[in-house]
């Protein structure tokens, strides 16, 4: 006897398999123009013998030496240094992996999106733990810091599947402009880790997370709204 479930009538529409729409990139960041020239520049000279998945593994490499300088720093300020080299090698195997593929026509589109990303969100954590073990910055504020860095991903992710566009950058802000302030606070760290606001002191990473953290929220609320408003308007129910 044939059990309930499979002898409901499930209607065409429903039973139909969802195909995303083709992704297109959104990168509009201050830098964008520029990266673009360097890294196609840069993936022209890469050896042959150097493919993406070497580069990839390079930009991971690096994001857990920089948390792991941070996680030093607590013992001697001078990792900060190291922190800053490592987001330079970061930002070279990360952003260059995806040119090469591209420049020598050897793109996997569905295991790089995927290798990528995963990629970064190991990164991610290893960065943040590396300052909340610092002394720099206070542990909750670099948890929220994951935390929210996590959502902004899921938010693009989901956007990526139902509108067809990845955004790389919110506001004019991206991933390398990230590595810049952050290596701009590492200098600025070595030569006062505190300020003074309203009289009281704070640390100075914890004065940038929490600025950052209002940012990367205020940006996570605008962008879930205006995506589920277009989404509610290319789908609304008609009566």
């Amino acid at each position: 006897m044939a059990s309930g479930v499979t002898d409901l009538k499930v209607p065409l529409e429903i039973r139909q398999i969802y195909v995303a729409p083709e992704m297109r990139r959104v990168q509009e960041s201050w830098l964008a123009a520029a990266e673009k020239r360097a890294l196609l520049w840069l993936a022209t000279r890469t050896p042959a013998c150097i493919g993406s998945d070497h580069l990839t593994l390079l930009g991971l490499v690096a994001q857990l030496g920089a948390g792991l300088c941070y996680a030093l720093v607590r013992w001697n300020q001078y990792a900060l240094l190291g922190v800053i080299l490592f987001l330079a090698l970061n930002w070279f195997g990360d952003s260059l992996d995806g040119t090469v593929a591209r420049v020598r026509q050897r793109l996997r589109p569905r295991y790089g999106f995927y290798v990528d990303h995963m990629v970064d969100s190991f990164g991610a954590l290893a960065l943040m733990g590396g300052l909340a073990l610092s002394g720099y910055m206070h542990p909750a504020i670099a948890i929220g810091l994951l935390i929210a860095f996590l959502m902004l991903s899921i938010q693009s992710y989901l956007a990526a599947q139902t509108l067809g566009e990845f955004r790389l950058s919110f506001w004019r802000f991206g991933p390398t402009e990230l590595r810049i302030v952050l290596a701009v606070g590492n200098m600025a760290l070595l030569w006062k880790p505190g300020v003074r606001l309203v009289g009281e002191s704070y640390k100075l990473f914890d004065v940038g997370g929490v600025i950052g953290l209002a940012g990367m929220g205020f940006m996570l609320v605008f962008f879930t709204a205006q995506n589920t408003l277009r989404l509610y308007r290319e789908e609304r129910i008609r009566v």
